[in-house]
């Protein structure tokens, strides 16, 4: 692996003291099979399909809920969720958000959640849930 690194394979190969088999192997070839996974990635799933997760990683509670985000969740639900909520069910999902965001992000008992059963869990514990939680299903 130490060996230099020879591209070609006639007599006419080029030959790269800086680079040796292992630093080939590392790099060009690594840097090659990603781009070749990111392109089909890319392929397979167009902006659409790649919405829904990117959105809801706004209702994410790690980190202090730092990707919390309130205009996210509001398109989540307007794009994703349109069936569920009218306008006006909207425009009080926009309030909730708001208030959601100053009471229980800033809150000390919510501050060390990793994940959403944590985060409702927490809400149940505190009496919160009534609150955040539609109870008109």
């Amino acid at each position: 692996m130490e060996a230099r690194y020879k591209s070609g394979t006639c007599r006419s190969y080029q030959h790269n003291d800086s680079i040796t088999v292992e630093n080939h192997y590392q790099f060009d070839v690594f840097i090659a099979a990603i781009d070749i996974q990111v392109e089909e990635v890319n392929n397979r799933f167009n902006d659409e399909a790649v919405k829904l997760p990117t959105l809801s990683c706004a209702l994410e509670p790690k980190k202090k809920f730092k990707l919390f985000n309130v205009d996210h969740i509001y398109r989540l639900a307007e794009k994703f969720y349109y069936l569920d909520f009218n306008s006006q069910d909207l425009h009080h999902l926009k309030m909730q958000l708001d208030h959601y965001k100053l009471d229980v992000a800033g809150h000390e008992r919510f501050q060390n959640l990793s994940t959403i059963s944590e985060l409702c869990q927490r809400l149940f514990e505190t009496n919160n849930s009534g609150t955040y939680c539609n109870s008109q299903a």
